[in-house]
C-alpha cells in the first residue's frame, strides 16, 4: 500500500539540500512506513536512525549519529540522515539548529528528515529555534479510499472504525480493537505527548475532557455546559486551552463558527470534532450493527466521519473548517481558502432539505453549495474526493 504522500517525500529528498524536511503527523498514520519506502524507491545512500528508547544523554547521541552521517556524506554526492522520534531527543531542535547551521556554513551536501509522533513536541521545537530552516509534510489519518483498498473496509466500517491501519484486521473482535485504540494510541498521544509539552495542573479534566468531547463529536456545545458535566473541578478557560491542546495533538478540535468578524468566531460556541472516528467509537459500549441500528447516533457518525475527512485534507489542501448556525439554522461545515467559501450539509436520513443553506447563502455568498448524502452527493463518492476538488 502506497499512500500518495509518497511522492511528496520522494521529491523532497531528492531535491539539492535546501531545507529540513520535517514528516509529521498523528500516532499510527504510517509516517515511518512511508520514508522507508520512500528511501528504497529513490535508491540513495542514508543513515536511518530512531530516538526511541536512547538511553543516556541523547542529545549526545544525535551528535554522534551526525557526524557520522558526515563522514559517509564525504564519499558522496547525496547523503541523506533520517531521524525518527526526534521529540524523544533532549533539547533536539537546538542540537538540529546548531549542526544543520554547520553544515550550511561549511557547504556539507547533508540532507536531513526528522520524523516525530508528537506533533505539539515538533510543532513547539520548530516554532522556537529552526524558522525558516524547514518545510512540513503533514501526514493526515487514512481515508476511506486507503482503509477500503488496504483492509477491504466497508463504508459503514469507516464510518464506524474510522481510520487507524495497526488494529484494523482486529474489528471482527470489537471489544479488543476498542482497548488497542484506547491504551495503544489515545492513552500514548495524550499521557507522552500532550503532557509532556506542558504543566498540566488538571490531568482529569483533560482526560474528562477528551472523553465527553468525543463523544459529542459533530456536535455544538457550550464549553459551559460540558464543565457542568464534568466531576472535576475547572474553569471555561482552562478547558479551552486543553481543547486547543487536543487539536494540535490532531485527537480532538473545536470547530469555530463561520463569520466575517475574526472575533466573533473566536467567541463561538465550538462545534465537537473528532479526526478519526475510532475516537468516538471508543466512547459507546455499542457494537457496530448497534450503532447502525440506532438512526440518530449514526446520523452523527456520518456527520463526524464527513467531518474528519474534510480535517484530513485540510492542513495539505490549504482549506479551513469551520460550521455556521443561526437562531435555530445551521450549516454543518464551511470551508474557506482565500476569498473562496463552501458550505457542506450532511444528510443521512430522508429529508435533505435545509433552511440554513438558503440564509447562509444570501448572507455570505459562498462560492459552491453541497448536500452530501440523502439528495446530493453519495456518501462513497465524497469520502473518496479530495476536498480540494469541491472548489
Amino acid at each position: 500500500m502506497q499512500r500518495r504522500y509518497l511522492q511528496t517525500i520522494k521529491s523532497r529528498i531528492l531535491e539539492p539540500r535546501k531545507f529540513i524536511q520535517v514528516i509529521s503527523g498523528p500516532r499510527q498514520v504510517g509516517k515511518t512506513t512511508l520514508i522507508t519506502q520512500a528511501l528504497k524507491e529513490v535508491d540513495r545512500p542514508h543513515l536511518f536512525i530512531s530516538a526511541d528508547n536512547i538511553s543516556g544523554d541523547s542529545g549526545v547521541w544525535l551528535l554522534s549519529q551526525w557526524n557520522q552521517a558526515r563522514l559517509e556524506c564525504r564519499k558522496y554526492e547525496d547523503y541523506i540522515l533520517v531521524v525518527d522520534e526526534i521529540q524523544k531527543v533532549s533539547n533536539w531542535s537546538e542540537v538540529v539548529k546548531r549542526e544543520w547551521d554547520i553544515d550550511t556554513r561549511q557547504q556539507t551536501p547533508l540532507k536531513v528528515v526528522l520524523l516525530g509522533s508528537s506533533t505539539l513536541l515538533l510543532q513547539k521545537g520548530l516554532t522556537e529555534s529552526l524558522m525558516g530552516r524547514f518545510e512540513i509534510i503533514a501526514i493526515p489519518h487514512w481515508s476511506y479510499s486507503e482503509m477500503h483498498d488496504c483492509f477491504g473496509y466497508t463504508l459503514e466500517q469507516y464510518i464506524g472504525f474510522g481510520g487507524y491501519p495497526g488494529p484494523a484486521e482486529m474489528i471482527g473482535d470489537e471489544t479488543r480493537w476498542k482497548q488497542y485504540i484506547r491504551q495503544s494510541i489515545v492513552e500514548p498521544s495524550i499521557t507522552r505527548d500532550v503532557l509532556l509539552l506542558t504543566r498540566i495542573d488538571k490531568p482529569p479534566l483533560m482526560h474528562r475532557l477528551f472523553d465527553v468531547g468525543c463523544s459529542y463529536s459533530a456536535q455544538i456545545v457550550a464549553l459551559t455546559k460540558l464543565l457542568g458535566e464534568m466531576n472535576e473541578r475547572g474553569n471555561v478557560t482552562t478547558l479551552s486551552s486543553y481543547l486547543s491542546l487536543l487539536n494540535s495533538a490532531k485527537l480532538l478540535g473545536g470547530l469555530e463558527k463561520f463569520s466575517p468578524d475574526i472575533i466573533r468566531q473566536r467567541a463561538s460556541k465550538p462545534k465537537f470534532q473528532v479526526y478519526n472516528n475510532a475516537l468516538m467509537n471508543i466512547q459507546y459500549g455499542k457494537r457496530l450493527t448497534e450503532l447502525t441500528a440506532d438512526g440518530n447516533l449514526w446520523g452523527r457518525f456520518v456527520e463526524s466521519a464527513v467531518g474528519s475527512h474534510l480535517l484530513a485534507y485540510s492542513e495539505c489542501d490549504n482549506f479551513k473548517v469551520f460550521y455556521w448556525n443561526e437562531n435555530s439554522m445551521e450549516v454543518d461545515y464551511v470551508l474557506q481558502r482565500g476569498n473562496e467559501v463552501i458550505a457542506i450539509e450532511v444528510k443521512s436520513g430522508n429529508r435533505s432539505y435545509n433552511a440554513g443553506m438558503e440564509r447562509f447563502a444570501k448572507q455570505h455568498k459562498p462560492t459552491r453549495l453541497y448536500t452530501v448524502g440523502t439528495g446530493g452527493i453519495a456518501l462513497e463518492d465524497f469520502f473518496t474526493t479530495d476536498p480540494a476538488e469541491l472548489f
